[in-house]
């Protein structure tokens, strides 16, 4: 059984604290059958690179490398290298199997090809065979002779087995991240492959959230979800960690702790070999909009991940990749809408309003505020001051109305639109918006040390009516409001309220359900508005 466990603070993305390391005594096979494999043959008799008309490299002890839907590669010694060799160590790449790839540009005559060879300073152990060789870029040697013969490629295999036939067939009906990497988890455990621990991290489109980070250890099979914030970005928890490494798009990280200690000089790498750790794997999970999530494996097992393991994850990854992103895109739209719609309207437009004239006539209170003396806020303080208190005026508001029930439509320039629908009644949905009205001329009205200790003021109107809450707008651009003489008369009533020096103003039947002393205007003429509308003026002192 699936266990999930409560969300705790982020101390450290990957964290390992909560790893198992008793490894089982027996370990199934792998029984996907993936043939992924790497050889390195020596090539008997003289091996020579051209470019050109041009030797570049000459040989007597050259390899070939055979690596699974790779073209063969051939490795020469260095000092078999005719042509000029020159470093290049800000271009570094990264395979699973071999390690660390380090580049050099490539002189031949009078030209120079950027990163035209690699070799592997501290290869892993699959590519150790072609230590202190260098091997060019497709298109810097014309032509590689080998004793007139062509060097074939190995045959390749199809990828079967339970782990392809689970993500074709089954790995779908997962509801959610969380699920996904523990039943993945799962089904590699169950395939032989030597996995303790995986941990996703995916990036989102959250104004707050910066991503979601899954952990999920084998033999507690539990997932322990973080939703890290942006500030961690900053922090040594994320720069100093293999996530920053990989997601700045400078390839994976693998580290067989007991071979290349020193190629990563990563702080949890310690973590995870006192834990018992042995091999670490670190490997992007491009998605198709370009941002780059991450997959970690780690494994306990006395020789670490073995190639065919790696092989098997590296060969599903894209797959894998694209069943993540439907759950990140899912998470993106409901985030994204709500942000820009607000929680209630968001979730009707995700769940299909998306047509105009979709919608529903309901009866609601109407709250419209704006931000007083915006026009010569800007001019004495600046734009980025003036913005950082409009963003206050703007958070205030929506917190306050939120807490009370009610929703932020929209925010239109320097005011706020907001509704609270009378699913309680209309005594209920009257009280909600008042309540709200006098929190937030109360708090505006409080110094506030964060942004120079100034104080903010407003002007409210809130009237109750029968609306049209949905979509209205042109057959391209849709706004999801409300629309009815309530609304109209909400923002009349602020307007109101600046001529008379007043901060709240609501219709006499909105302002006697609040708990608040009102005074009575009469009958008031507003702008727009055909009848005089009966109002009073509520006022903010308890």
């Amino acid at each position: 059984m699936l266990i999930f466990s409560a969300e705790r603070r982020c101390e450290r993305l990957d964290d390992v604290s909560t790893i198992p390391y008793l490894f089982p005594m027996t370990l199934r096979a792998q029984q996907t059958s993936n043939d992924y494999g790497i050889v390195v043959e020596p090539l008997a008799g003289e091996v020579i690179a051209w470019r050109r008309g041009e030797v570049i490299a000459r040989s007597n002890r050259a390899k070939v490398m055979y690596e699974t839907r790779l073209s063969p590669v051939v490795y020469f010694p260095q000092e078999d290298i005719l042509a000029e060799l020159e470093p290049a160590p800000e271009h570094k790449t990264f395979c699973p199997f071999k390690g660390t790839a380090s580049y050099s540009h490539v002189k031949a005559g009078k030209e120079r090809m950027e990163n035209g060879a690699w070799h592997y300073p501290k290869a892993l152990p699959e590519g150790q065979a072609v230590d202190g060789c260098f091997a060019f870029m497709p298109g810097v040697a014309d032509r590689i002779e080998h004793e007139g013969a062509e060097i074939e490629a190995l045959p390749i295999g199809n990828i079967t087995g339970p782990v392809v036939d689970w993500l074709l067939r089954e790995a779908w009906l997962a509801k959610s991240p969380d699920e996904l990497l523990a039943a993945l988890g799962r089904k590699l455990v169950e395939d032989g492959v030597a996995v303790s621990r995986l941990s996703i991290l995916i990036w989102s489109l959250h104004p707050m959230i910066a991503g979601q980070n899954c952990i999920w250890s084998r033999d507690e099979d539990e997932v322990i979800s973080r939703y890290p914030s942006y500030e961690i970005l900053e922090s040594p928890v994320f720069t100093d960690s293999p996530f920053q490494h990989v997601a700045d798009g400078l390839g994976g990280v693998r580290q067989k702790l007991d071979t290349n200690p020193d190629e990563f000089n990563f702080p949890i790498m310690e973590d995870l070999k006192e834990k018992g750790v042995t091999d670490y794997v670190a490997m992007p999970l491009p998605f198709s909009d370009g941002r780059i999530n991450v997959l970690t494996l780690a494994s306990d097992h006395p020789n670490g991940f073995t190639t065919a393991n790696l092989g098997l994850i590296f060969e599903c990854s894209a797959l894998i990749s694209r069943l993540f992103e439907v759950f990140a895109l899912t998470s993106s739209a409901t985030s994204l809408l709500e942000t820009y719609l607000g929680k209630r309207t968001g979730a009707r437009v995700l769940g299909g309003e998306i047509r105009r004239g979709d919608g529903d006539v309901i009866d609601a209170a109407i709250l419209f505020c704006d931000l007083r003396h915006s026009t010569r806020l800007e001019t004495e303080l600046g734009r980025e001051a003036y913005v950082e208190q409009l963003n206050r005026f703007f958070e205030v508001t929506t917190d306050i109305v939120n807490s009370h029930e009610g929703e932020v439509l929209k925010f239109i320039g320097d005011a706020v639109l907001a509704i609270f629908p009378a699913g309680a009644g209309h005594a209920a949905a009257c009280a909600h918006a008042v309540e709200s009205a006098h929190e937030i001329v109360s708090r505006l009205k409080d110094p506030d040390p964060e942004t120079n200790d100034m104080s903010l003021s407003c002007a409210i109107g809130i009237a109750y009516g029968e609306v049209t809450y949905g979509n209205v707008g042109s057959k391209e651009r849709l706004d999801f409001t409300v629309i009815g003489s309530a609304a109209n008369v909400a923002a009349r009533l602020g307007e109101y309220g600046k001529v008379i020096g007043q901060p709240v103003v609501a219709t006499d039947e909105v302002a006697v359900e609040g708990r608040f002393r009102t005074d009575s205007l009469g009958g008031v003429e507003l702008h727009n508005v055909k009848d005089r509308i009966a109002a009073s003026t509520v006022f903010v002192e308890d």
